[in-house]
């Protein structure tokens, strides 16, 4: 995670330099996401360490657009639907398949709101930051300060030598993906609502269950694949009401 943070800040810099054009008002939106992404991203490692990953991120991202909803209600003053309510349904039923009905992983439940809860609260910030940035240098300054905290923490723990062990091409694959993701994620937040956004991007949850299954050998039965399913049905209707 350190080394893939890094490498995606700096390979994105110049690009940033170049294209992108900032306003003074962005800071306090830049810092405040800032300290939630380095939540985030420390949360994910911790839950990545000790859970399977299809329970986390379905449990993580399905809940994410969910928040934004409520948020958005208390905050804003924005009405729901009937549709939006049955979406929240759909994405609670999931997250109640995905933890397990027979043995709940409370961990996994707990790990993966606490992550939607950041990724909800730099999702709304972002929303109304983006306004005074381009997307790239908008990233790249609200990466900033997490990536360089993030690393400086795990070389203290870990040392250089074992940071240095994960200098390699996955990992540094795994940097740019991110920051292009998010970046498109970001472009995404100038031209529909936060929730929108937030519910379409949480459709990788039943990818990611299936790969998990595929690649990493975990326990993905049917009843965490309907969870998943639900999850991703939940979030589609989100985005739709």
């Amino acid at each position: 995670m350190a080394v893939a943070l890094v490498v995606a800040v700096a390979a994105f810099a110049p690009v940033a330099a170049v294209f992108g054009h900032v306003d003074s008002r962005v800071w306090p939106y830049v810092l405040a996401t800032g300290l939630f992404e380095l939540a985030y991203f420390a949360l994910l490692a911790a839950a990545y360490r000790r859970l399977e990953l299809s329970v986390v991120y379905p449990i993580a991202r399905g809940s994410a657009p969910v928040l934004v909803l409520v948020a958005g209600a208390a905050a804003f003053g924005r009405s729901t639907s009937w549709g939006q309510a049955l979406g929240v349904c759909l994405v609670g039923g999931g997250v109640v398949l995905v933890s397990g009905l027979k043995q709940a992983d409370r961990r996994g439940i707990v790990f993966g709101l606490v992550i939607a809860g950041c990724i909800a609260a730099y999702t709304l910030i972002d929303k109304r930051g983006i306004r005074y940035a381009s997307s790239v240098a908008y990233l790249e300054l609200s990466m900033l300060l997490p990536s360089l905290v993030y690393a400086a923490v795990v070389l203290r723990w870990k040392g250089r030598s074992a940071v240095r062990a994960e200098i390699r091409r996955p990992t540094c694959l795994a940097g740019l993906a991110t920051f292009v993701a998010y970046a498109l994620v970001l472009a995404a937040l100038r031209l529909a609502s936060a929730a929108s956004v937030a519910a379409v991007r949480e459709t990788s949850v039943l990818i990611a269950a299936t790969l998990a299954g595929v690649f990493l050998k975990e326990r993905v039965g049917a009843e965490r694949l309907s969870g998943a399913a639900l999850v991703v049905a939940g979030v589609a209707l989100l985005s739709l009401s």
